[in-house]
């Protein structure tokens, strides 16, 4: 049987920067053998399989695969997928006053985005976070994790920043580093140290930021490199930002309220992205709200035979 899919570059909006991502529609019938194999085929970040919703009221229902397993949930295909159905099956909507709202039933619970057309410039689609980011219990070993990723201990960490696990439906290990200059030297310098320090419950992602940044604009600067996913490095992440909404509030205390952060990303591996995470801070200092928002283009189509 042949099936339809489109490429997208998501959180830019601007073809072949930011993240890569493939979509196959007309899903139904594949296993998850051959979902995995055809990931492993288009070898992006992510690949999104569209499938008729389980509920009627609902756009769709979609399963997402990395080149090695599958996810309950991510940011990059949750709006890259949105935006590509808002194109195909509601333009004109997405035009008008608001926007259209497309409903994705994830692993994770159904996730409404809201996608609208920008006249001059790509669609943009923006998402509650279907769970609010939790702590995740880690005892990071400072001097081992510095050596896994090339880097000098005293590189980690700045104001009240220091190293933490957190996640949002997907779990990552957040590197504080105090500059622009040890963010771009980070790698994946010692496997085995990698191992050791930066693995949790079986996953070795670390998301390395920074507040230094590039532009005016912009307020978080960041790298996600992970060993043994199949992807040792990612343009843009929306699950990693979804955490990070959680360690954003626990360091930094901001006032209740509505607080915005731009995330830039994918700049050392030639793709810049901009990530666009909202805060919502109630009296307290909780974080009882949180919103990511991004554009993706269209490159591509085809049909797998």
């Amino acid at each position: 049987m042949k099936r339809r899919f489109h490429t997208l570059d998501v959180f830019t909006e601007t073809r072949l920067q930011g993240n890569p991502l493939a979509v196959v529609l007309d899903s139904a019938g594949l296993g998850d053998a051959e979902m995995q194999a055809i990931a492993r085929e288009f070898n992006l970040a992510e690949t999104v399989f569209v499938f008729p919703s389980r509920n009627p009221v609902n756009s769709a229902a979609v399963r997402i695969f990395t080149p090695t397993g599958e996810l309950s949930f991510a940011g990059h295909p949750t709006v890259g997928t949105a935006v590509l159905l808002a194109h195909l099956e509601a333009s004109d909507h997405m035009r008008g006053p608001g926007g259209v709202r497309i409903v994705l039933e994830e692993k994770i619970g159904d996730v409404a985005v809201d996608v609208s057309a920008r006249p001059g410039r790509a669609a943009r689609g923006e998402f509650s976070l279907p769970v609010l980011p939790e702590p995740i219990d880690w005892s990071p070993d400072v001097p081992m994790v510095a050596r896994a990723l090339g880097l000098d201990p005293l590189d980690l960490g700045f104001g009240a920043h220091s190293l933490s696990a957190w996640s949002a439906g997907v779990p990552f290990m957040f590197v504080p580093v105090r500059g622009l200059d040890v963010l771009g030297v980070a790698r994946i310098a010692d496997a085995a140290a990698w191992k050791q320090a930066l693995t949790l419950n079986g996953r070795g992602a670390a998301y390395l930021y920074t507040r230094e940044t590039t532009r005016e604009d912009t307020h978080v600067r960041a790298r996600r490199l992970s060993h043994g996913t199949g992807v040792t490095e990612d343009p843009a992440t929306g699950s990693a930002v979804a955490a990070f909404a959680g360690l954003a509030v626990a360091f930094e205390r901001p006032e209740p309220g509505l607080h915005q952060l731009v995330i830039e990303q994918g700049i050392e591996m030639g793709r810049p992205s901009e990530i666009v995470l909202d805060l919502d801070v109630a009296p307290g200092g909780a974080l009882v709200g949180a919103r990511i928002g991004g554009a993706a283009v269209l490159v591509s189509e085809g049909m797998l035979l």
